[in-house]
């Protein structure tokens, strides 16, 4: 009766459709040759699919090398910096796995988007270069759209996290379970708990 209790409510992200970015557009490596923008690929590069059952997606497919670049276009970055700033981009929900940084860096290296600053050791950081400055120019409108997701997909993120409500419902959760568990209840009884879920989903809805 408790399983699917709170499920499909509130802030329900899909994992972004990474795997396929460095497929996309083989030249070295596999990958297709050319300098192309950030609208290559399956999809059209910035289509509205939605995760599965209702999900919503932070980030279409294409978006990480749209993503990559603005951030690297701040600043030249690593790539491990580039994963802890998507992370804490979406407030902890996701963080990109170097398997899906590293080969889409290299995808974007070879469309002539970005290009190693300098290297320590194993670490590099890139830089963009002037092609990768203007195809973000011409992405703007898909840039604004991907900022925009993110900062939703962050504000639910933090609201979801209160501890102090994921406190509370943890308690309900735990005081229905045990008193489920005390036998069955009569028909006044059901009515009276049905009362008082009903008279906090109001509470809440007014605040």
């Amino acid at each position: 009766m408790l399983r699917h209790l709170f499920r499909g409510h509130g802030c329900r992200f899909s994992r972004p459709d990474f795997d396929d970015e460095a497929s996309d557009g083989r030249g070295r490596h596999g990958h297709r040759g050319g300098r192309e923008g950030f609208g290559g690929g399956r999809g059209g590069g910035f289509g509205g699919r939605r995760g599965g059952r209702g999900e919503r997606r932070v980030f279409d497919h294409g978006d990480l090398r749209l993503v990559l670049s603005w951030l690297i276009a701040e600043k030249p970055r690593s790539g491990y910096d580039l994963i802890k700033t998507i992370e804490e981009m979406v407030g902890g929900a996701y963080s990109p796995s170097p398997g899906v940084i590293y080969p889409t860096l290299t995808l974007l290296e070879e469309q002539g988007h970005i290009r190693v600053a300098s290297t320590e050791g194993n670490k590099k950081l890139y830089e963009i270069t002037p092609e990768g400055t203007e195809a973000l120019k011409a992405a703007e409108p898909a840039v604004a759209a991907v900022r925009e997701r993110i900062a939703r997909a962050k504000a639910c993120q933090q609201r979801e996290s209160s501890p102090q409500i994921v406190r509370a419902v943890e308690n309900f959760k735990l005081a229905l379970r045990l008193r489920l568990s005390r036998g069955d209840l009569s028909a006044e009884q059901i009515q009276a708990i049905a009362d008082a879920i009903d008279a906090a989903a109001r509470a809440v809805e007014r605040t």
